[in-house]
């Protein structure tokens, strides 16, 4: 089992329970999960394979309930955008790895361990792999899920600060200032823990498979997201003005409409 996420869920907890009085059985945590695998040329809108795929998603949903807060499935990394630390942003394809995040889920659980049981059931489990992360804050203003575009904001994994401390603090400020004045586009977001805190889910043959820390090894992790109802020129407008470090970028996805 995962000693940081437990450390992480402990402090939640006991700030939790000191706050509201509450006994921590009845805290419920948010965990973000990106659902990671090789692209499909076949699975696209449209076709009998997507709709397959579809399919074992949505059996997954009628299964978990309210433990999935929020999730969606994203169009391929070609009809999306990446803003380079430099400020450039360009279009998809942008990555150098064969496997790329094809959905995102935001799980409620009572801890650690009961996200992993949920998480395993995610149909990507079982030919790619989740890598699931707490999460420090979520905020979802629409419940309609009319968002079209989401941001995946990317920093290296240290520059990512811990919650609490004066540099987290400081980018919550320049965070608060973005949602004010993205407030029209703006339908949710959500900040991550650390890359330390993360646990990658690989399910093979029945067997569950966990790593510490994030699925890949690369220079940036995510740490942050945001959810957008816009068209793509405003997409691309958002991209250049959602906050980062100095060495962060931003990618953009689309998200599939049902």
């Amino acid at each position: 089992m995962k000693s940081y996420g437990k450390v992480v869920e402990n402090a939640v907890y006991s700030f939790v329970a000191i706050v509201t009085g509450r006994p921590t059985r009845e805290i419920i945590m948010h965990y973000f999960a990106l659902l990671i695998g090789a692209e499909n040329e076949n699975e696209v809108p449209g076709t009998p394979e997507f709709e397959a795929a579809v399919a074992g998603y949505e059996e997954f949903d009628r299964w978990a309930g309210d433990s999935v807060v929020w999730g969606v499935a994203l169009h391929s990394v070609n009809e999306g955008m990446r803003r380079k630390p430099d400020g450039m942003i360009t279009d998809g394809p942008f990555t150098e790895s064969a496997e790329v995040v094809g959905g995102l889920y935001v799980l409620a659980a009572e801890n650690l361990d009961d996200a992993i049981e949920i998480a395993r059931r995610i149909p990507a489990a079982m030919d790619g792999a989740i890598e699931m992360w707490p999460m420090a804050e979520w905020t979802l203003s629409d419940n309609s899920y009319s968002e079209n575009w989401v941001a995946l904001i990317r920093e290296p994994a240290s520059d990512t600060p811990d919650p609490g401390t004066s540099a987290w603090d400081s980018g919550v400020a320049e965070h608060e200032k973005f949602g004010s004045a993205a407030r029209e586009w703006l339908r949710g977001g959500g900040a991550l823990y650390p890359s330390s805190a993360a646990t990658t889910i690989r399910v093979r043959d029945g067997k569950l498979l966990l790593s510490d820390g994030p699925y890949i090894e690369s220079a940036e992790v995510v740490n942050g997201i945001y959810l957008f109802k816009c068209d793509e020129e405003e997409a691309r407008a958002l991209a250049a003005r959602v906050p980062t470090g100095p060495r962060g970028g931003i990618e953009m996805r689309k998200v599939v409409s049902f």
